[in-house]
């Protein structure tokens, strides 16, 4: 029987233990400060700091990224290994379409000619939308984003990296030249090592240049690296846009089959800037009297839900509500809201309340936990200054 045994060179393997030998004499002599060490150049080193610091924060952005796209640390993992092996990765239901297939069965199990039986499939349909959207964001962004920059660190960076030690090999070679040829004690042995100087001084002058020429391409990278970041913000804007759209859709069939009136959400992204003028950039409100925003509550073009898109815009009649304005009442008797600029009231719940501006004869301005709005004065009592506090507003 014929045995094929590996092929091993002796002299090589002798020679490549010398040189690793040697290498790591020169490193812990540099450690220890009893030798000199060949140092890169001021651009040099700036730029292999530049590419340190790139390598370091796309690593972190790409996973700051994935982890907003896939909050599951595990099928995040899941994903990863599918990648690897390169087999297609599961398709798994996300919470939103898990909630969108609860509702719509609820739905048709508490009766679809029902209101809220109607409602809940209403709102399942329009959740599955949203996770539609949501699936096609998180494909998108990872098209456009984070397997651009995923491929730069696994590519390029790795290149770099590669090359770097590589020169750092050349670098640690050059120096230990550089001590046998101070050490060399006879002409012949001098000569040797100056000529074994010689090369790798030129060895290293070579890898230094190839070197530097990967570290100034960072530029280049980064250049790139801000289209794909311009492609990130394009698609979650359009993300969002078909979110909104899909919830306001929502909401005007959601007012077409009728029902109670809903609750209308305080603006807890008030930014009233003292003037009276409610920034139109985000939140969330009624639609008093109709006017100006479309019907109902909605979703603004801006940060949070406002005015714009179905949202409310500060009304006239609307105070400025800080705490120091603020009075406790007590409800004396349950109260139901006529429409949605008021507040439905259970009997001897204790609520803060202002006045309205202009001063309204009938109603103040009241603020129950979350929600604001209008309540009827014949049905408050004024609890006294020293029971009030605003530390509860």
């Amino acid at each position: 029987m014929n045995i094929n045994l590996p092929n091993f060179n002796v002299k090589n393997l002798v020679k490549e233990a010398g040189s690793t030998l040697s290498r790591v004499v020169q490193l812990t002599e540099e450690k220890l400060g009893t030798t000199e060490r060949t140092e890169y150049d001021n651009e040099f080193q700036n730029l292999a700091e530049r590419a340190d610091i790139t390598k370091a924060w796309t690593e972190k952005i790409v996973r700051d990224t994935e982890t907003v796209l896939i909050p599951n640390p595990q099928n995040r993992i899941e994903d990863f290994i599918f990648e690897k092996i390169e087999k297609t990765k599961p398709q798994r239901l996300s919470n939103l379409e898990h909630l969108a297939l609860d509702m719509i069965e609820a739905g048709g199990d508490f009766g679809q000619d029902l209101p809220y039986g109607q409602a809940l499939i209403k709102v399942g349909q329009a959740e599955q939308k949203l996770g539609q959207c949501e699936r096609d964001f998180i494909a998108s962004s990872g098209i456009c984003f984070t397997q651009p920059l995923r491929k730069f660190l696994d590519g390029e960076m790795k290149t770099i990296t590669k090359e770097r030690g590589i020169l750092e090999t050349k670098r640690l070679d050059l120096d230990a030249c550089k001590n046998r040829v101070k050490k060399a004690r006879s002409m012949l042995g001098q000569q040797t090592a100056e000529r074994e100087l010689r090369v790798a001084q030129a060895e290293f002058d070579r890898q230094a240049e190839i070197t530097k020429v990967l570290l100034e391409g960072i530029s280049t990278s980064q250049a790139s690296h801000l289209r794909h970041l311009h492609a990130f913000v394009e698609t979650q804007v359009r993300y969002y846009k078909h979110c909104i759209d899909t919830m306001n859709i929502l909401q005007r069939d959601l007012a077409n089959l009728g029902g109670p009136t809903p609750y209308a959400p305080i603006d807890i992204y008030n930014d009233d800037d003292g003037s009276g003028n409610h920034s139109a950039s985000s939140g969330i409100g009624l639609n008093a009297g109709g006017g100006g925003g479309g019907s109902g509550a909605g979703i603004g073009a801006g940060s949070g839900v406002g005015a714009g898109s179905g949202g409310r815009r500060r009304n006239p009649g609307d105070p400025i509500l800080n705490a120091d304005q603020m009075r406790r009442a007590r409800v004396l008797c349950a109260y139901d809201a006529k429409d949605h600029t008021e507040l439905n009231l259970n009997a001897n719940e204790v609520i803060f309340v202002t006045e309205c501006s202009p001063v309204n004869p009938d109603y103040m301005y009241g603020k129950q936990g979350l929600l604001k709005g209008l309540v009827p004065r014949a049905f408050l009592e004024m609890l006294e200054d020293e029971e009030n506090d605003t530390n509860n507003f």
